[in-house]
């Protein structure tokens, strides 16, 4: 299968590495000065975790390509991964020519983390074949995929991208009803604007709300999610008692979710908390690190998640491309 990727910064050099290490063919393409030189290195870094989760027959860096023009990039390609950054007058000019230039039976996905599909679909000629398909970062270690139909989105459209995102080893989340922010960015964007008010109201400095997560929430929710966890917290009586006991304090005002103002004293003390946490660690050096304990974390959830539903599918059918 041919793949194209538009847009090669920290997500598309994700993709490309992914769609590389499952044996694919890649044709990656970006306008902006040193793209190239940026893409392939970011590439290379990334590789060896590629390598260490396993690689398909015949996946190698030669299968990858790279052009500064679009129209040359997607002519030829089945499915055409778009990237450029979350900026919808952007998105939609971009997504304009990928559809102008693609062939007719190609699809389309966009990575964007918030926009509605049937937003980008306005001023395309084919909207039928687009999508949006958000992955998470790092793209060629986290396993999901968000697949979110529009209105105008065929279903012959959903399954052939599903099949595909499938074909390079991704766990498919159907969303069925499009909402900005899908769902896994809804609930870490919650989550992000309690700890700015926990840091902006003084509670906590930015390093212990870290630890107040990764060192107990965090590690329940790489197994389970937050229903399962509460099902449990819930003892014999699962999440039935958990709600008889605890639902009363929905109604308390333990959350805000409506984000502070950021501030310049909020934005000077959340960048110098992370920096300090950093504890001079490079960000190359930070991210290396990440990665290896990403690997090691998700083989072991995988001996414990919960077996596949219908809405959370991997790959079981052979590709239609």
């Amino acid at each position: 299968m041919k793949f194209a990727v538009v847009g090669t910064g920290v997500i598309g050099s994700g993709w490309i590495t992914r769609m590389l290490a499952h044996g694919h063919e890649v044709i990656a393409t970006d306008p902006s000065e040193g793209a190239y030189e940026r893409m392939l290195k970011q590439v290379k870094q990334n590789w060896p975790f590629a390598q260490e989760l396993g690689l398909a027959e015949g996946a190698s860096l030669e299968n990858l390509t790279f052009t500064p023009y679009l129209e040359e990039a997607v002519k030829e390609a089945d499915h055409i991964q778009e990237n450029v950054p979350e900026i919808e007058a952007l998105k939609e000019q971009v997504l304009t020519e990928i559809d102008f230039y693609a062939r007719p039976d190609a699809t389309i996905g966009s990575s964007t983390s918030g926009i509605k599909p049937s937003e980008l679909q306005r001023n395309l000629q084919h909207p039928e074949r687009l999508v949006v398909a958000h992955p998470f970062h790092p793209v060629y270690i986290l396993p999901l995929v968000e697949i979110v139909p529009g209105q105008l989105t065929a279903e012959a459209t959903t399954v052939k991208a599903e099949q595909a995102y499938e074909g390079i080893g991704m766990d498919v989340l159907h969303v069925r009803h499009e909402i900005e922010g899908h769902i896994a960015d809804r609930l870490m964007e919650a989550l992000w604007r309690e700890a700015l008010h926990i840091v902006n109201d003084g509670i906590a400095t930015t390093e212990e709300v870290d630890k107040a997560f990764t060192h107990a929430a965090g590690l329940r929710y790489a197994q389970y999610g937050p229903f399962m966890t509460f099902h449990l917290a819930g003892g014999e009586g699962g999440m039935r008692h958990m709600l008889k006991q605890f639902g009363p304090a929905l109604k308390k005002p333990w959350t805000k979710l409506v984000a502070p103002e950021l501030t310049k004293d909020l934005y000077e003390e959340v960048v110098k908390g992370c920096e300090a946490s950093s504890q001079g660690q490079t960000m190359s050096e930070l991210d290396q690190k990440r990665n290896e304990f990403l690997i090691k974390v998700k083989k072991l959830a995988e001996e414990y998640w919960p077996e596949d539903t219908p809405s959370m599918k991997k790959a079981t059918s052979p590709s239609v491309y």
